[in-house]
């Protein structure tokens, strides 16, 4: 892989650990801890994405067996220097200590020809010294799901990291999915996941948490130095411009999250990103039956707390942990604080834009708000699909609304039956409103389908695709991914990739609540 420039600053500036093999240990003063990846026994390339490895200056011709080596951490490439990174976290509430890359191996920072820097990262590859006992594995079932989340995403307009690769290890990897003690013998899999920086909250809690601050504030400037070059000034007050762009890219991506019905699922501070980009997909899910309660996490059943309707406040109380964590190197509690009321405000201004976009509005005004809660009421009510129900939105007729359109919504037909008046009821006022507005037909039909995706990656399309790869048929993965490319165009033919979840999925293993198990 000559075509790739690996300059590998992160590990060229900041202070790192070499030696110690993968024994798990405490490791202090530190940011990272130089690590190989474990060579596979028989690794086979499942799939690739061409969108991402554009990215890196690659396209058809560069996928050979020196790209597979790189890829499965079976050959070291020239100038890549492999670590895993060092950081802690807030997991469920509670502070965790140090966790890092306990399956995640950076191969090295790749720069393309226009200068653009992309992180590359082998999950799966091996243990690290911060495996804390396991294996530093992952499956196929997790594997795949990540990588096909992550491209759906940048289609979707969602930040997020990006997946260049899917890569069969050609061994078997024991895990217990539900933690129920029936443990199963699954397919590896490597994910090679990239992005211009996979630095995470929980790399600046951990050096607070232990008093470093001297490594706190040398990790501070190289992050602002090399991930935010546009900010200017210097010493503390760049650093509380800095936490306050962390804000307002955390409020863009999780306004994103709430406006395509994507629910992450561990939303914990070492599974949030710097650069507010979607990070770490574990047992996440979509909401199908519009329910601001539901949780994919099996291991968050009862709490909820990182429930579809949380995430916002979720995200707020991380950046709470994270201002905590940089107060001593900010030094100014009340700048820190108006950044997390950046993050109060940058979220109500997206989320505003985005009801008036799904709804096909030019501006969404506080009287709208009524209709807007009344919809998502009657949503829950009436177990309605909120993919369907707002993509369905865009051919009410104004001047006849009827309950027509919305007839592939409902997941239960005496529901339908039970709430049709008031649904009736709601489309009329929701019509005339439409009708009164400053948008003609034709905008607000453009705007509404760029708002509203046709086409997301539900969970059981992509047990589908996990159960088909098992068996060593791709073509499933290869055609979701496709449709996925064009989440908001309708495509002829692909009609099943837009219906609402099947019966026989709605309590199935992998198709609604998943644990946090690779």
């Amino acid at each position: 892989m000559r075509k790739l420039h690996f300059d590998n600053r992160f590990v060229r500036e900041l202070p790192g650990e070499s030696g110690g093999g993968d024994v798990p240990r405490a490791v202090e003063h530190a940011v990272y801890s130089l690590v190989d990846p474990v060579p596979m026994p028989a690794p086979t390339l499942l799939s690739w994405s061409p969108e991402a490895a554009a990215l890196i200056d690659l396209d058809a011709g560069d996928i050979d067996a020196a790209f597979l080596d790189l890829f499965s951490g079976r050959e070291p490439v020239e100038g890549a220097q492999p670590f895993a990174g060092n950081y802690g976290g807030h997991q469920f509430g509670h502070w965790a200590g140090q966790l890092g890359d306990g399956r995640a191996i950076t191969l090295g920072e790749v720069v393309n020809a226009q200068g653009a820097r992309w992180e590359l990262q082998l999950k799966g590859s091996g243990r690290t010294p911060y495996s804390r006992g396991a294996d530093g594995r992952a499956v196929l079932r997790s594997s795949l799901r990540e990588y096909l989340c992550s491209e759906a995403m940048h289609h979707l307009g969602v930040p997020t990291t990006r997946a260049l690769c899917l890569v069969g290890t050609g061994e078997q990897v024991v895990r217990d999915m539900f933690y129920d003690g029936h443990p199963q013998a699954e397919p590896g899999a490597i994910v090679c996941r990239m992005a211009p920086s996979l630095l995470r909250f929980g790399h600046f809690e951990l050096p607070a948490s232990r008093g470093d601050t001297r490594l706190l504030e040398q990790l501070v400037e190289f992050t602002i130095d090399r991930d935010f070059p546009e900010l200017s000034g210097h010493g503390r007050a760049r650093r509380a411009e800095w936490f306050t762009e962390i804000c307002a890219r955390t409020a863009r991506m999780i306004a994103a999250w709430m406006r395509v019905g994507f629910v992450h699922g561990v939303m914990n501070t070492d599974n949030m990103s710097v650069l507010g980009l979607t990070i770490d997909y574990g047992p996440y899910g979509w909401i199908e039956p519009y329910d601001p309660d539901w949780t994919p996490n099996t291991t968050d059943a009862q709490r909820r707390r990182y429930r579809f309707g949380q995430q916002p406040n979720v995200a707020y109380w991380n950046l709470g942990c994270l201002a905590a964590a940089l107060s001593p190197v900010v030094g100014d509690d009340e700048a820190l604080q108006k950044g997390l009321q950046h993050y109060a405000d940058t979220l109500e201004r997206e989320s505003r834009s985005s009801h008036a976009r799904k709804l096909g509005l030019d501006q969404f005004r506080d009287d709208d708000l009524p209709l807007l809660q009344e919809l998502h009421a009657l949503m829950q009510q009436a177990q309605m699909d909120m993919t369907r129900t707002f993509r369905s939105l865009i051919d009410i007729d104004v001047r006849r609304p009827s309950m027509e359109s919305l007839e592939g919504a409902f997941y239960d037909s005496a529901l339908r039956a039970e709430y049709e008046e008031p649904l009736r009821n709601w489309l009329v006022r929701y019509a005339k409103r439409i009708d009164a507005d400053a948008l003609d037909a034709d905008t607000r039909r453009q705007r509404m389908q760029a708002a509203n995706p046709c086409y997301v990656p539900r969970n059981y399309l992509a047990h589908q695709a996990i159960e088909r790869a098992e068996q060593g048929d791709l073509q499933t993965l290869e055609n979701l991914l496709d449709v996925l490319r064009q989440p908001y165009v309708e495509q002829p033919g692909r009609d099943e990739y837009a219906a609402r979840r099947p019966d026989w999925a709605a309590q199935r293993a992998g198709c609604s609540m998943l644990s946090c198990s690779s």
